[in-house]
């Protein structure tokens, strides 16, 4: 209901902004000036697609692309080699890819997989999937301009885009320009893009290893997780629940130091037994509140309690006088104090009689102590994984009031964007396939490499067009076998 919800608000957007477009351009009182307001900003509006185009920065790029030439030299042919390896690698994958699902054989990660809003990326997030996408495409174009001013070819203009939802970033070049150069300086300014996109996956990777050392003066990790969001109407949110911005030390016997001990936690909760508690069985007697005419049930929910108290509990124990099997309805709060007992062996009092207590619930429901703040435990009561899809943690704990809760979980958040997406951006696009950089890094490889041994230009030309279109097959394959995954 969500995703559909969200592509009509889309639709309509898109809608009404074609619609307005071409009315302002068909009235005659207004189309004039519509018309000069588009001329003079760079905006122009098409079916589902919005530009902007202007010169602006090419003063820019002219200046970047003439600082130590040298430099740039060396950094943009560094590009072209791995751009090259790059290739080489993104056919071998895709081709592994089509052939293990041919063979009908699991493939533990796809190493494409679209991104569709609302089914396999969270609507929280789709602000980072789209500024992401934005700074990559920028880049992307930036690294073309500035390669393409190093080797004297001249930049027309730069913009960006926004299609659906989808933003991106373009360089126009000059054509002319583009053909006369050599076939290695071609190389230079077609692989820029993907170089770049490459350093951004190593910058990104840099800071997300480095983020702990960065943030040590203001952060602590190693003894806490400091919980970050709590869902709304859970069974932990409201004022005697968890709250934003407390750290949570410990579930039960289960020491929290990071987010990897919080899976962990949460997994034992679930594969082993619920914990009991050491309670003296006459202060059991005394403290128990189990109904006179309560009996037993032969099957089905046990409920001593015949649930009339928020604050009690209905717990099970044996004695060692007797093996038969007791129920108690006692103060949950009062009874998770005691020392925890996983065996009756556990409980030993010089001259009392003790007995470990365990909560009377089903398999799948567990009762938890959550111990988060400078507050008293919190007790849970349900399925850890209710519990675990409630919370949101981190692992950096603020070391005062006044730091911000959420920066290392957004630039957390952006460095994983830009690793996955970035990395795809190089991955896809030095594939040889028509309307990619692949399929001109291709066709400038093949001109520097065989144009001494191959001289005809039409049998390279062929060479050249059978690795496109295989190249364009296999992406294409690749795009329809990631789609069926998506949705079956």
């Amino acid at each position: 209901m969500l995703q559909t919800t969200w592509f009509a608000l889309l639709l309509g957007f898109w809608s009404s902004l074609y619609l307005l477009d071409v009315f302002l351009k068909s009235k005659k009182s207004s189309s004039r000036q519509y018309l000069h307001f588009l001329d003079k900003t760079g905006l122009s509006v098409s079916i589902c697609q919005l530009r902007w185009y202007s010169p602006v920065f090419n003063r820019c790029f002219l200046r970047i692309g003439q600082w130590r030439p040298g430099f740039l030299r060396l950094w943009f042919t560094i590009g072209v080699f791995v751009a090259l390896v790059t290739m080489l690698l993104s056919v071998f994958l895709l081709c592994l890819l089509v052939f293990n699902t041919l063979r009908q054989k699991n493939v533990e990660q796809q190493v494409l997989t679209p991104v569709m809003p609302g089914v396999n990326l969270p609507v929280s997030q789709i602000w980072y999937y789209m500024l992401t996408l934005l700074v990559c495409g920028i880049l992307h174009e930036v690294g073309h301009a500035i390669a393409a001013v190093r080797e004297q070819v001249r930049v027309n203009g730069f913009g960006v885009f926004l299609m659906l939802m989808y933003p991106g970033a373009f360089v126009d070049l000059s054509t002319e320009h583009l053909q006369v150069v050599s076939p290695l300086r071609q190389l230079r300014i077609y692989c820029a893009g993907v170089w770049h996109n490459f350093v951004i996956v190593i910058i990104a990777i840099i800071v997300l290893v480095s983020l702990p050392v960065v943030l040590m003066p203001f952060y602590s990790t190693g003894k806490a997780v400091m919980i970050t969001d709590v869902a709304e109407n859970s069974a932990v949110s409201g004022p005697r629940g968890l709250l934003a911005g407390e750290p949570l030390t410990a579930v039960g016997d289960c020491a929290v130091t990071d987010i990897s001990a919080w899976h962990n936690c949460i997994l034992n909760s679930m594969k082993q037994p619920s914990l009991g508690h050491c309670l003296p069985v006459n202060f059991i007697k005394n403290i128990n509140t189990t109904p006179k005419n309560w009996s037993q049930p032969l099957d089905g929910e046990i409920d001593c309690c015949n649930k009339t108290s928020q604050t009690h509990l209905c717990f099970l124990y044996h004695t060692r006088t007797s093996q038969s099997t007791h129920y108690a309805c006692l103060p949950a709060r009062t009874t998770t104090d005691r020392p925890i007992c996983k065996l009756q062996s556990d409980c030993y009092l010089p001259g009392v009689e003790v007995a470990c207590v365990y909560p009377a619930v089903d398999n799948q429901t567990k009762l938890l102590r959550i111990f988060h703040g400078h507050r008293p435990p919190l007790l849970f009561l349900g399925h850890p994984l209710d519990l675990y899809y409630s919370v949101s943690v981190s692992n950096y704990v603020p070391n005062g009031s006044l730091v911000p809760l959420n920066l290392p979980y957004i630039v957390e958040t952006f460095c994983k964007y830009l690793i996955s997406l970035s990395g795809a951006l190089v991955i896809l696009n030095v594939v040889p396939c028509y309307a990619l950089d692949g399929q001109y890094i291709c066709h400038a490889f093949i001109e520097l490499s065989l144009r001494s041994s191959v001289p005809d230009p039409q049998l390279r030309g062929a060479i050249f067009s059978l690795i496109l279109l295989f190249g364009t097959i296999l992406l294409g394959l690749n795009v329809v076998l990631a789609m069926w995954t998506l949705f079956t």
